[in-house]
């Protein structure tokens, strides 16, 4: 890992109308718009989904490095997030994000080991932490279904 501070620099384009363009140096361009909720066109990504979705992809990489610290092994790892966005003393802000997290194991797994590192990962990803509002975690651990 490179030390701190690390720099990430984005740049989005648009106009009066239409769809935003948000473009980062060596990753594909992506079309953003306002979600339906704000009077957008839907299907396509928003900031608000894009940060939900940060959230997600934050715990499993989190998880990935949790785990291979602990020597832990697993198959596969789902991150469903909600995030609640509500009109507070006149701000419009992200009260509560829920990561509901299914994580599949083989059969011979430690299943408390296994929701503990789910846990930690939920404290320490760096992109959740970075934010305000409620943090709800709930887990689920599975095993891997034989063929």
């Amino acid at each position: 890992m490179k030390p701190y501070p690390h720099s990430y620099t984005v740049t989005a384009k648009g106009s009066a109308l239409g769809a935003v363009s948000i473009m980062s140096t060596g990753l594909p361009d992506m079309a953003t718009a306002p979600p339906p909720e704000f009077d957008g066109p839907g299907g396509v990504w928003s900031p608000e989904t894009l940060l939900v979705a940060a959230i997600a992809d934050c715990y499993i990489l989190t998880f990935r490095g949790v785990s291979r610290a602990a020597r832990f092994e697993w198959v596969g790892l789902e991150a469903h997030v909600d995030g609640t966005l509500e009109r507070v003393s006149g701000v419009t802000q992200f009260i509560r994000y829920v990561t509901r997290a299914t994580l599949t194991v083989q059969s011979n797994s430690d299943h408390t080991k296994a929701r503990e590192l789910l846990e930690r990962a939920e404290k320490l990803c760096l992109v959740a932490n970075s934010l305000r509002g409620e943090r709800a975690l709930e887990v689920q651990v599975r095993e891997m279904m034989a063929v």
